[in-house]
């Protein structure tokens, strides 16, 4: 976003009233969108659930399932790079369209193999792989589309927020139902439920008028270079994309080993599998949420610094939990951790960055996120089938810990280097109601 749209909206707009947690939908256009991607985000995890079962039915392999949600997200770190140039060089319209007519036809594809019976391991490897490389464009797509659906630059924190609130209801929902489906017909409904769910995203960005995008012409390798360099002479950027990989490749190594506690340690079903990831999807809801209801990107930080170590806590608790309804808890918070973790890295990083480094930028958080899951993912796995899911998991939140403790011990000096960049944005300490005053003095606003 540049510069002079966040001090122009600063000059002109009036301080926002308390309770307008939705303000972002009064815009047309992203309440299309939302709508549209509130469909297709509950289909997508529905198949990601059912596909981790298929995955461990047919072979009862803990190593296959890291290796499954490998390929699902390691092309992040390859492709995402290159994505990230792609997005800031043709109209973003456009190819999410493409993007999401793709990966309809993979969960189609998905759909008709399992249902014939014809669905082999190595044709889930493949398949996964393919929506990795789609996986590569949407992410950062998604985030790039959010600033041109809103018209006011005040709202886009909280369109940010009403993102990744969309996403973790259906991570929230999604669970629950995929375990329904399976315990009640097969993997393949789940797959074509996903693929039923793109319709609703391609209708809605055919409904949307946006303008097209400023282009960049730089030739590749220029346009990278100016992107990695803008990224190492930022050092609050490249500190949040550091703390995100080191977050998700930690802490999302849970999510592929859940079939590995459902069956073997809670000794349940799909539905113990749709309970857990349903639980952590709860958790990531009830953050998103309180994202959602935050007047200001201010005071961010604290939140990436809270939300990391309660990750790390509670996944140290859910790895020594032997009963489904504590390990469920627990599963609760590691969800809120995360999610308050990445998102709130997301807002500060979509708030700061200028526009024609947007694509490029968030194509590289995309990476830090889903690209370092993918790595803990499939490490995750092959440890698993050596010490056990347990061991495995516990590691990983002691290793979170320590490095939650050390973004904690640093926290004063990134806000020192954000402060002078919010300023020069227009962007103000959030007004409070005198009613609210005493709130604001138990919990400043300091960024």
């Amino acid at each position: 976003m540049r510069p002079d749209r966040f001090g122009e909206a600063a000059a002109t707009a009036s301080p926002r009233k308390p309770g307008r947690s939705w303000r972002a939908l009064r815009h047309r256009n992203y309440r299309l969108y939302f709508c549209g991607q509130s469909v297709s985000l509950l289909g997508s995890w529905t198949q990601q659930v059912a596909l981790g079962w298929l995955v461990y039915r047919l072979t009862d392999s803990a190593a296959l399932l890291g290796i499954v949600a490998f390929l699902a997200q390691a092309p992040q770190l390859v492709v995402a790079p290159v994505a990230g140039i792609v997005i800031d060089r043709v109209e973003r319209k456009r190819l999410m369209l493409l993007v999401q007519l793709m990966m309809l036809i993979q969960a189609g594809f998905l759909a008709i193999s399992t249902f014939w019976g014809w669905i082999t391991p190595l044709q889930i490897l493949v398949a996964s792989a393919s929506l990795g490389i789609l996986n590569s464009f949407d992410a950062p797509l998604r985030h790039a589309l959010a600033a041109p659906l809103i018209a006011d630059p005040e709202d886009l924190p909280n369109a940010i927020a009403l993102n990744s609130l969309i996403f973790n209801t259906a991570r929230f929902v999604g669970p629950p139902v995929a375990g329904a489906v399976l315990a009640t017909t097969s993997e393949a409904a789940c797959f074509a439920l996903n693929a039923l769910s793109f319709v609703a995203v391609i209708a809605a960005l055919l409904c949307i008028r946006i303008p097209h995008n400023q282009t960049v012409a730089l030739p590749f390798g220029t346009a990278m270079r100016e992107g990695v360099e803008f990224v190492r002479n930022s050092l609050p950027v490249s500190k949040l994309l550091i703390q995100v990989a080191l977050l998700n490749f930690l802490a999302a190594s849970y999510v592929p080993l859940m079939p590995v506690f459902a069956r073997d340690v809670f000794h349940g079903g799909p539905n113990t599998l749709g309970m857990l990831l349903g639980s952590a999807g709860a958790g990531a809801l009830c953050a998103s949420l309180n994202l959602v209801m935050r007047r200001s990107v201010r005071g961010l930080t604290g939140e990436i610094a809270g939300g990391n170590l309660l990750a790390a806590l509670a996944l140290i608790g859910f790895t020594l939990s032997d009963t489904l309804w504590l390990g469920a808890g627990l599963l609760f918070l590691v969800g809120f951790g995360v999610i308050t973790g990445n998102a709130s890295s997301n807002t500060v990083l979509q708030t700061i960055l200028p526009e024609g480094l947007r694509g490029r930028v968030l194509a590289l958080y995309t990476a830090a996120n889903l690209g370092a899951a993918a790595i803990g993912s499939l490490l995750a796995g092959i440890l698993s089938d050596h010490v056990g899911a347990k061991t495995t998991e516990l590691a990983a939140g002691a290793a979170l810990l320590l490095a939650s403790l050390h973004f904690r011990l640093g926290l004063e000096f990134l806000r020192m280097h954000l402060r002078p960049i919010y300023a020069a944005l227009g962007i103000r300490h959030p007004v409070v109601p005198e009613g609210e005053a005493g709130a604001a003095t138990r919990k400043p606003w300091i960024s």
